[in-house]
């Protein structure tokens, strides 16, 4: 087996925990250092936007929050989301290089092996990440009535049960299997035209991860519009009517309020947002597997014998 194809699979003696310790910290990063625009993506999807949060534009959206609401406004409910978002890319990154190495065989290019470890990896993540991204998408609501994020969880499981950190479950996996299988076969088949060798190329990784992301992120944008009203439930708070449960009533809902149109609101702010996360996410991840390669090579190049590598061994006899 070549360098590249060490690096591709990673090294033998590497762990789930080193692919979880990769994951959870690509995981974090990237929903973190894009986190307000996804607070201004949140806010643009409302079916009944207040007057006094009805943007026209990412960049009226910016302006409105920051003059009328403060900066922190724009990372309010940050905590849930890396609170979610580390154990569940973990899971995700570990479960997506053990299935992928399972189905391929071990060998480069097949897609199906790629697509299926993201459909199998997005299982997992979605399990962990739900509860997190309900808290965030009602912390992010205009005017929301919550003071933090254990407010948040305390007050939904008091009024709501247990499953309202699920009603979005279903509509968040149907979003995110075709979500992850785009985002993973288009990501792999541009390492292909960019990185032939599968060697580690930070801009490769970079701009295979942006055109990933936004690849998915148009494409699942109507799913992606309904999880937000499954999970914020804002219909329901101001027209005082029954929660709005299902994905069917969801798509139903928002046709009502918003016509065709309103499955695609927020869309730039959803791309904006994919692009640089799932490029940041796939070049820390990256990053990981360069240095656990490196040091795996360094180790077969210099065992260790006693603690000591073995040409130290050699110079102490002499």
């Amino acid at each position: 087996m070549d360098d590249q194809d060490l690096y591709e699979s990673l090294p033998p003696t590497s762990t789930s925990v080193d692919h979880m310790v990769a994951g959870a910290a690509a995981g974090i990063l990237e929903h973190s250092v894009m986190y307000p625009v996804d607070c201004v993506k949140t806010r643009m999807q409302c079916l009944i936007p207040d007057p006094k949060a009805d943007y026209r534009s990412i960049a009226d959206a910016f302006y409105k929050i920051v003059r009328y609401e403060g900066v922190r406004n724009t990372v309010r409910g940050v905590s849930a989301v890396i609170g979610g978002a580390g154990p569940a890319h973990a899971l995700y990154f570990a479960c997506y290089e053990k299935m992928k190495k399972i189905i391929s065989g071990g060998h480069q290019g097949n897609h199906f092996a790629h697509g299926t470890a993201g459909l199998v990896s997005t299982l997992l993540h979605d399990m962990v990440m739900n509860p997190a991204e309900v808290v965030k998408q009602r912390m992010q609501m205009f005017d929301s009535p919550y003071k933090s994020c254990s407010n948040c969880i305390k007050v939904i499981y008091k009024e709501e049960g247990v499953m309202a950190f699920y009603r979005s479950f279903t509509t968040q996996l149907t979003m995110n299997i075709p979500f992850q299988c785009i985002h993973f076969m288009t990501y792999e088949v541009m390492q292909d035209i960019m990185n032939k060798n599968r060697g580690y190329d930070p801009s490769s990784h970079m701009i295979s991860g942006a055109i990933a992301g936004a690849a998915a992120a148009v494409a699942t944008m109507p799913l992606d519009v309904c999880k937000t009203l499954l999970n914020t439930q804002e219909c329901c708070s101001r027209s005082r009517v029954s929660y709005v449960n299902g994905m069917t009533s969801a798509f139903r809902l928002v046709y009502e309020y918003q016509g065709l149109q309103g499955y695609f609101k927020g869309v730039q702010a959803r791309v904006i947002f994919q692009m640089p996360a799932t490029g940041i996410s796939w070049s820390v991840y990256e990053l990981f597997k360069y240095l656990l390669t490196q040091r795996q090579n360094m180790e077969d190049k210099y065992p260790r014998v006693n603690g000591l590598t073995v040409k130290a061994v050699e110079s102490s006899e002499v």
